[in-house]
């Protein structure tokens, strides 16, 4: 399945759109919670994104971070779901279900 890629010259304007942004895919599920804290020890506010039947490990990743960390001051902000047009291998268009799920330190 091949990804669909609307207005890819934007990401290249905004500030820092990959190094805020982690991808939630295959991997287990705390390799991504290991990763959004180190970014939240470098900068302000991480966006977890994901889509598909990754959604759920997204949320799972920030509910980790919330309830886990609970002392080390992070909450959840904002939570944006849409969904994108992808084309799959045989041609067909379908629609895949988004989340970005915005965490942020408390400083």
């Amino acid at each position: 399945m091949s990804e669909v890629h609307s207005q890819p010259n934007q990401q290249n304007n905004e500030n820092s759109s990959t190094r805020d942004s982690i991808y939630i895919g295959k991997k287990p599920l705390m390799a991504y919670v290991t990763s959004t804290l180190i970014q939240l020890a470098n900068q302000p506010s991480v966006t977890i994104k994901a889509r598909g039947l990754s959604i759920g490990r997204a949320v799972d990743v920030s509910q980790i971070i919330l309830k886990r960390m609970e002392n080390a001051g992070y909450s959840i902000g904002d939570i944006k779901i849409g969904s994108e047009t992808v084309q799959a291998e045989d041609g067909r268009t379908r629609n895949v279900s988004t989340i970005e799920i915005q965490v942020n330190r408390q400083s």
